[in-house]
C-alpha cells in the first residue's frame, strides 16, 4: 500500500465493514496475493456478527461428513428450492451450495477459525423435502482472546443475552443443553461458573471472559488472522461514497476525524457493512409498519444503509427491501440495544397474545416467521399485534429464563431492578388485573389460557401445532411430558413483557450475481463493485432455512468475491 497526492491510500481492494463476511473477504484476498484495506466507521470492529450466535447454515461441511452424518448438494438444492422458492436466481443458490464447504474448509486449515457441527440443530422447516434434523448448523468452538493482545480492546463486546450470566463464554451447544434441562445441565453450568472464576490473571486485567464464544469468537478469529497477514483495519472511517471512472468503481470516499478522504482501490470494492436498520428514514420508506430503528438488535449507529445508497446512486438494482431478518425484542431499559427473543419462546409455560388476548402464531416457530406473522396479525386485527404480549405464570418464572429475567430459582423477583417493573415486566396476581395493566382484551385472554392449558394436558396444540416438529422441541424442556414445549397457566402471580416486531439485520439490499458482483437494473454486473452479507439481497430470500443462514452465506459471498477480484 502507498500514498499519493490524491489519495489517503492505494491498494487493490477495500473492504468496507469489519463483520464476519468483510474479514473473510479480506483474508482471502490477501491470500489470492492482493493488498488489502478495511474501513469501518464504528470505534470497535466486528459489527453485528460479534454479538449474533456466530452460527454458520453450511450444507455438505466436511464437520458432519467426518462424523458420518449424510448430506447431499441434491437433498440441499431440493430443500432450498422448497424454502426460497423462485425468488433468487439459481446460479446464487448453486454458487452457496457449491462454495460454502470449501470456504469453511480454506478457514479451518489456514486460519483461527474453527467450528464444531451442531449435530443436533435442525433446519428451520424441517417439514420440507431435503431438510435435515441437524449437521447443517456450525457452532463457533471458544477462542482464546489473548492472542489479539490490545487488538482486544477494539472487539466489540458480546450481548450480554448471549453469556452466562451475562458474563460467561458459553457455546451455543452449551447453551442447549441448560435450556433444554437434558442430563448434567447442573454440572456443565457449574463448571463454566468455576472455570471462569479461577482464571484469576487474567480477571485482573478485565471483567470479560478470557474466552469468546459464539460471534465474538468467530469475529475474533478473523481479527487474529487478519493480524497475521498484516491486514490494516481502520476503525472511525465513515464510508461515504463510491468513486466511478469510465463506468468502474475504483475506490471509495470515506470520512475519518472529520475530514473527508479518497481511498483508492485497484482491483474493486467489496462493500461488507451490513444493511440499513439503523436508518429510520429508510425503514420509514422500506419495511412494514409500524417499524422503529430502535426494535432492532443490531449496534445503535451502525448499519445505516451508506452502501446501499451508494450503490443506487450508481444506478444498482436492489431486491428484498421490504424484508429483514425478523425476531421479536424486549427493550430492557437501561440496554443501549433490544434483545432479541430466539430460544424463550420454546419453553413450556409462556405463550403470546395480541391486544385482543388471542393467540396468533406457533411461539416455537423460527423468529423469521414469528415476526411476519405479528404484521400480518397486525393487519387482520387492525393493528392489536405489535407490540404482542408475553404471557407466563410463577411456576415458568421460577424455572426458565424470558429475555433479561433469570429463573426466579437464581435471580427472584426481589432481586430484578425495580425500575423494570412496569417496564420490562408487568406482575400482577389474577389474569383480570394483568390483562387491565398491559390493555389486554381480559376476557380473551383468559380463554386463550384456558385452551392451551387444555392443549398442554393433552400434548397437541391443536390451533398452531406447537411443539409438533423437531425444531420447535429443539428448545423445549426435554423433562415436559407429554409435549415439552406446552406447559398450563395455572399458578399466580402471572407474568407479561411487551414482544415488539424486532430484527437482527436487514435482508434487502443491492443485488448481485453468483460472483457477488452488484448488478445494475439491466441485469449487468457494475465493474469493480461486489456486495456480501446484509448489503446485498439475501440468496436466502425471504426466507431463514437455518441457523447461521446469515453469516454463512456473507462469509460464503466474501470467499466468491475475493477470488473473483483475484482473477479479473
Amino acid at each position: 500500500m502507498h500514498n499519493n497526492n490524491e489519495y489517503a491510500a492505494t491498494c487493490d481492494v477495500v473492504v468496507v465493514g469489519s463483520g464476519a463476511g468483510a474479514m473473510t473477504a479480506a483474508v482471502i484476498a490477501a491470500d489470492c496475493g492482493m493488498s488489502v484495506l478495511m474501513i469501518e466507521k464504528a470505534a470497535q470492529y466486528g459489527g453485528t456478527s460479534a454479538l449474533s450466535g456466530g452460527g454458520i447454515w453450511i450444507p455438505g461441511n466436511h464437520y458432519f461428513k467426518a462424523i458420518g452424518g449424510k448430506d447431499s448438494y441434491e437433498q440441499a438444492m431440493a430443500y432450498l428450492k422448497a424454502s426460497v422458492g423462485d425468488r433468487v436466481d439459481e446460479a446464487r443458490l448453486h454458487a452457496y451450495l457449491t462454495h460454502a464447504p470449501a470456504m469453511i474448509q480454506y478457514l479451518e486449515e489456514h486460519t483461527h477459525v474453527h467450528y464444531t457441527v451442531a449435530d443436533k440443530y435442525p433446519d428451520y422447516y424441517p417439514n420440507l423435502p431435503g431438510a435435515l434434523h441437524g449437521g447443517r448448523t456450525l457452532d463457533p468452538e471458544l477462542f482464546d482472546t489473548s492472542v489479539l493482545g490490545d487488538e482486544l480492546e477494539n472487539l466489540r463486546e458480546a450481548s450480554p443475552t448471549t453469556l452466562l450470566m451475562g458474563r460467561i463464554a458459553w457455546t451455543a451447544r452449551h447453551a442447549h443443553k441448560a435450556m433444554a434441562k437434558t442430563p448434567g445441565w447442573r454440572l456443565l453450568i457449574m463448571w463454566l461458573i468455576l472455570r471462569y472464576k479461577l482464571d484469576f490473571a487474567w480477571r485482573r486485567k478485565t471483567r470479560r471472559d478470557r474466552r469468546a464464544a459464539l460471534g465474538n469468537a468467530l469475529v475474533a478469529s478473523l481479527r487474529a488472522s487478519m493480524l497475521d497477514r498484516n491486514i490494516p483495519l481502520w476503525l472511525k472511517t465513515d464510508f461515504r461514497e463510491l468513486i466511478e471512472e469510465d463506468g468502474k468503481v475504483v475506490g471509495v470516499v470515506a470520512e475519518r476525524d472529520g475530514q473527508p478522504l479518497r481511498i483508492r482501490a485497484l482491483r474493486g470494492v467489496i462493500l461488507g457493512s451490513g444493511g440499513f436498520e439503523q436508518n429510520q428514514a429508510l425503514r420509514d420508506r422500506y419495511l412494514p409498519q409500524p417499524s422503529t430503528q430502535a426494535w432492532s438488535a443490531t449496534p445503535k449507529g451502525c448499519n445505516t444503509g451508506a452502501a446501499l445508497l451508494a450503490g443506487q446512486k450508481l444506478g444498482a438494482a436492489t431486491d428484498l427491501l421490504d424484508w429483514a431478518w425478523w425476531a421479536p425484542t424486549l427493550q430492557v431499559t437501561g440496554e443501549a440495544q433490544s434483545r432479541a427473543v430466539f430460544a424463550e419462546r420454546a419453553f413450556p409455560g409462556a405463550i403470546v397474545v395480541n391486544g385482543q388476548g388471542r393467540r396468533f402464531v406457533n411461539e416455537a416457530a423460527p423468529y423469521l416467521e414469528f415476526v411476519d406473522a405479528m404484521y400480518r396479525d397486525n393487519e387482520a386485527t387492525g393493528g392489536k399485534s405489535v407490540p404482542a404480549w408475553v404471557i407466563f405464570d410463577s411456576k415458568f418464572r421460577f424455572g426458565y429464563a424470558m429475555g433479561p429475567l433469570m429463573p426466579a430459582q437464581i435471580m427472584p423477583d426481589s432481586r430484578l431492578r425495580k425500575e423494570w417493573l412496569g417496564s420490562v415486566y408487568w406482575k400482577a396476581d389474577s389474569l383480570d388485573e394483568l390483562a387491565a395493566q398491559i390493555g389486554v382484551d381480559a376476557s380473551g385472554l383468559k380463554d386463550t389460557v384456558a385452551r392451551v392449558n387444555r392443549f398442554a394436558s393433552t400434548g397437541i396444540d391443536e390451533d398452531f401445532g406447537r411443539g409438533g416438529n423437531v425444531f420447535d422441541r429443539y428448545y423445549g424442556d426435554s423433562n415436559v411430558k407429554p409435549n415439552p414445549c406446552l406447559a398450563p397457566l395455572a399458578k399466580g402471580p402471572f407474568y407479561a413483557m411487551r414482544m415488539n416486531a424486532g430484527d437482527i439485520g436487514t435482508k434487502g439490499g443491492l443485488l448481485t450475481n453468483a460472483q457477488a458482483q452488484v448488478l445494475r437494473e439491466d441485469g449487468a454486473p457494475i465493474p469493480g463493485l461486489y456486495a456480501i452479507g446484509n448489503t446485498s439481497a439475501s440468496v436466502m430470500g425471504i426466507r431463514y432455512p437455518g441457523a447461521g443462514a446469515t453469516l454463512g452465506p456473507a462469509m460464503t459471498f466474501g470467499y466468491i468475491a475475493a477470488r473473483h477480484l483475484a482473477t479479473s
